[in-house]
């Protein structure tokens, strides 16, 4: 009976030789290469068997503690349509295959490999803007450029798909693109009215230190830690939640490519301009050259409903020195029924967790995102599986939490408290959503999905 037994065992896969072609091409084609190909942010290629080898025993430890493929958020709470973590069984696949002398198998056995255009990961773009070409000097503190480019578009342009490429990886910390539109005719001269600041608006200019292109609070500014005492308590006095519905892209560590929803999209009308905010950082000491660009996929149509982004912050808080478990929230009431469609937590440095956690009209609490370890160098954007509805009336709260302790390996200076600012040794502590408005009919809320780029390309 146990040779029976034993034969059983011999005969089920599990002893079966694990190969690359057959078994690990595949895992690695669908979790891995979309960054790990020629020419990408991977320090190298996984895509054939003698470019995986010699990295077996590091991919077999990156896997099996989860380090790689990069993925933050709670496995418990929500489901996302870009979640990249490996299955137990693919996890087990890669490690048998390194223990079991790491072959290579039928070359017939290995699957088509991905296609990646000239590095976009949204594919051939419709359309290019790269900024001029810019030379960054190796010394002196980060550098924030606001560049305009025209995109000479002489029509009205939907956008489902967008991708903001660094053309320097090494000192292209993040950037943003927003569509600037056209100005209306100017008044004539006894039309004009200058709009002058209001009280508010002076007070918060006070409260902020500027140098050349970098700002950041002032150490005595008043502090706000619980911005959810009231809507909107941590911001800036004078502003609003800013619904940035004119940012059609993002570069950032670990971040994707932006492919709308599907059935939206967002408009650049004709005769546009695309404003880029780069932040540059000089972390090699050289004198370093970027031509940044953006790739835009066009609907052949305007679409059935318009992708919109509203940024949640805090501005006004205060981490003390040494504090290992600094907790800073804000909140937001939505006037209106919306689906929410991806959701992305900002901090820098001394981010250690984030939390976004909804309370209904009928008082139910549900935590739409938790990121228990965030990590600065993958800041990722969880894409929800399903558009997620929020009511009109529907309370949202940002609870962000810090460490800036001794044990914290990524904090600059754990002696200095630390205020908001743009630079990455200060502090940011953002909720980014996107979203789209509730549609009026079944049929069109049918038609938002969170998946991939609209079959609509010129």
């Amino acid at each position: 009976m146990r040779l029976f037994a034993f034969l059983l065992l011999l005969a089920t896969p599990a002893f079966s030789e694990v190969t690359f072609t057959r078994d690990v091409a595949p895992i690695l084609y669908r979790h891995c290469v979309s960054c790990h190909h020629p020419d990408d942010i991977a320090p190298m290629s996984l895509i054939g068997y003698q470019d995986a080898r010699p990295w077996a025993a590091a991919i077999k430890q990156s896997v099996t503690t989860r380090k790689m493929p990069p993925w933050k958020a709670d496995p418990h709470v929500g489901k996302w349509s870009n979640d990249a973590t490996l299955s137990e069984a693919e996890i087990s696949t890669i490690k048998a295959w390194v223990d079991s002398g790491k072959l290579e198998g039928n070359p017939g056995d290995l699957p088509p490999a991905p296609h990646f255009q000239e590095g976009w990961q949204i594919g051939k773009p419709d359309a290019v803007i790269a900024i001029p070409a810019q030379t960054i000097e190796g010394a002196g503190p980060d550098q924030y450029v606001y560049i305009t480019v025209p995109t000479n578009f002489t029509e009205d342009r939907w956008i489902v798909a967008a991708e903001l490429r660094a053309g320097n990886r090494r000192i292209v910390h993040h950037a943003h693109v927003f569509v600037v539109e056209p100005k209306p005719a100017e008044p004539k001269p006894e039309q004009k009215q200058e709009k002058q600041p209001t009280p508010a608006e002076i007070y918060s200019r006070s409260l902020l230190v500027k140098e050349g292109t970098l700002q950041w609070m002032r150490p005595d500014a008043p502090v706000i830690n619980d911005g959810c005492a009231v809507d909107d308590n941590g911001l800036m006095p004078g502003h609003r939640s800013s619904d940035l519905g004119s940012l059609i892209s993002s570069y950032l560590p670990g971040r994707e490519g932006d492919t709308y929803p599907e059935g939206t999209a967002r408009r650049i009308p004709a005769g546009s301009e695309l404003s880029f905010q780069i932040h540059y950082s000089r972390t090699t000491g050289k004198t370093e050259h970027d031509a940044t660009s953006v790739g835009l996929i066009f609907a052949k149509a305007p679409p059935a409903q318009v992708a919109r982004r509203i940024d949640l912050s805090n501005q006004m808080f205060r981490i003390p020195a040494g504090a290992a478990e600094q907790e800073v929230t804000e909140c937001h009431t939505f006037d209106k029924d919306i689906y929410v469609t991806s959701l992305t937590p900002h901090m820098h440095l001394r981010g250690k967790a984030m939390q976004m956690i909804v309370t209904y009209p009928d008082g139910r609490r549900e935590t739409l995102l938790s990121v228990p370890r965030y990590d600065f160098n993958w800041q990722i954007t969880y894409r929800a599986a399903e558009p997620l509805f929020l009511p009109k009336g529907t309370r949202i709260a940002i609870v962000g939490h810090f460490d800036n302790s001794p044990n914290n390996p990524m904090n600059p200076d754990p002696t200095k408290p630390v205020r908001w600012g743009a630079a990455s040794e200060t502090e940011m502590m953002d909720g980014w959503i996107e979203y789209v408005d509730a549609p009026p009919s079944k049929t069109q809320v049918s038609q938002v999905r969170a998946g991939d780029v609209l079959a609509q390309k010129q």
